[in-house]
């Protein structure tokens, strides 16, 4: 497989929440974010549905992201994908796939999706 793509991964700040100042949430403004681009990787094609209702016409389409092996990216299911100038959700958990014989993870693997309509 070739894993000569890269991406930019965007994970949220924290604010405190208006209604709960003990707690805080997720800040995705410009100046709170922080942004870690994230190469060899590996992304294909997955998924494209479309769904048409009376209200709106909802297209999804997704990727499937694999890391080369001996990698190990900072990504997490809350943060959000830039990539061939889309912004994206990472859909799911991020599978960390352990390394044989060894405590260490040998690569990960997502979905990564886009929604419009």
């Amino acid at each position: 497989m070739m894993f000569n793509q890269s991406l930019v991964r965007v994970r949220a700040g924290r604010k405190p929440d208006r209604g709960n100042p003990d707690n805080t949430i997720p800040d995705w403004s410009p100046g709170a974010v922080t942004r870690l681009t994230v190469t060899q990787v590996n992304i294909q094609p997955s998924i494209q549905q479309e769904a048409v209702d009376e209200e709106r016409d909802a297209v999804v389409t997704g990727w499937h992201v694999q890391s080369d092996e001996g990698t190990n990216p900072d990504i997490l299911a809350v943060d959000r994908i830039e990539w061939d100038g889309m912004t994206l959700e990472v859909d799911g958990e991020v599978a960390r796939w352990p390394e044989l014989f060894e405590d260490a993870v040998h690569h990960i693997e997502f979905e990564m999706k886009r929604t419009t309509g």
